[in-house]
């Protein structure tokens, strides 16, 4: 059964921004402009995105509607089908290679042979594409969809300059972000996309997980990221090849941030999980580093 979809809000949200949240799931938004409505993201399923139009009602009715994908992964895009043909979807050009990549249908396979859920969704990609960044002027709210890669090659995330709101999707995340692989080149691409959020200033940054809207989980994660370099760059060649470093005391994920209080122990497993290979990516850093001096 589907998370059940619920409508929410923040202090100092701005009325026209919504969020769109699939319980523990995945946090979409909707913003109202003079011209159009905004959907990013579309959940994980076409029930769920159904849902979520059917809750915003006259909202989302009211003018034409634009759909942006934030980046090809399962919980972000998967409710497609609920808005093709309806609404035109927006993603970056790099989104195109995750869904032609014979892995997308793996996923898609392999979660609907777990959960009946899944059995009725069908890969639709973007309509348009950009690369590099994309602007949607709708009158008095200006979405500015810059490319923030790292957490995955395509992430996008939505910068409003009049209110000063970024949804950073999965750019940002709380308690940690995970890089898109091992190789220190996404490693360099997560913390620079962080750095470049930060340097925004914005008043309001909105993930898709974690439920906050601090500026600060910014500066949490690029804390992190710090803070795992730092105790990596104090390891001898040896120390770096140990495949158990992650377990060690020092280098485990409660010893870089607090796990939240009441976090369910399977999402507690995911971060971890996250944050292995946060330390890979930060272990081969180090060694490209030490290879090279």
């Amino acid at each position: 059964m589907d998370p059940s979809v619920e409508l929410c809000s923040y202090p100092g949200l701005d009325e026209r921004i919504v969020i769109v949240r699939a319980g523990d799931e995945v946090d979409g938004a909707f913003v109202r402009t003079e011209r159009f409505n905004v959907l990013i993201d579309t959940l994980g399923t076409p029930e769920q995105c159904k849902t979520a139009l059917d809750l915003l009602g006259e909202k989302a009715e009211a003018r034409p509607l634009i759909v942006i994908n934030s980046h090809m992964d399962w919980d972000h895009f998967w409710g497609n089908a609920a808005v093709a043909g309806r609404a035109p979807i927006i993603a970056h050009a790099a989104a195109l290679d995750r869904l032609r990549d014979p892995s997308a249908q793996q996923v898609l396979n392999d979660k609907a042979g777990e959960e009946a859920r899944f059995r009725n969704v069908e890969l639709i990609g973007p309509d348009i594409t950009f690369s590099g960044s994309m602007v949607l002027n709708g009158g008095d709210l200006t979405l500015e969809l810059i490319h923030t890669p790292g957490h995955t090659p395509d992430h996008v995330a939505v910068w409003i300059p009049e209110l000063r709101i970024c949804l950073a999707v999965d750019a940002v995340e709380y308690p940690i972000p995970e890089v898109w692989s091992r190789r220190a080149d996404d490693l360099r691409l997560i913390r620079s996309s962080l750095a470049r959020i930060r340097d925004l200033g914005a008043r309001l940054v909105i993930p898709a997980h974690g439920r906050t809207s601090s500026p600060s989980a910014v500066d949490e994660n690029l804390a992190y990221f710090e803070a795992l370099a730092d105790r990596v760059g104090d390891l001898s060649e040896s120390r770096l090849a140990d495949p158990q470093l992650g377990s060690a005391s020092g280098f485990r994920l409660e010893d870089f941030v607090a796990i939240p209080e009441g976090m369910p122990a399977d999402m507690a497993t995911f971060y971890r999980n996250c944050h292995e290979t946060n330390l890979g990516a930060t272990v081969q850093d180090r060694i490209g580093k030490l290879k090279s001096a």
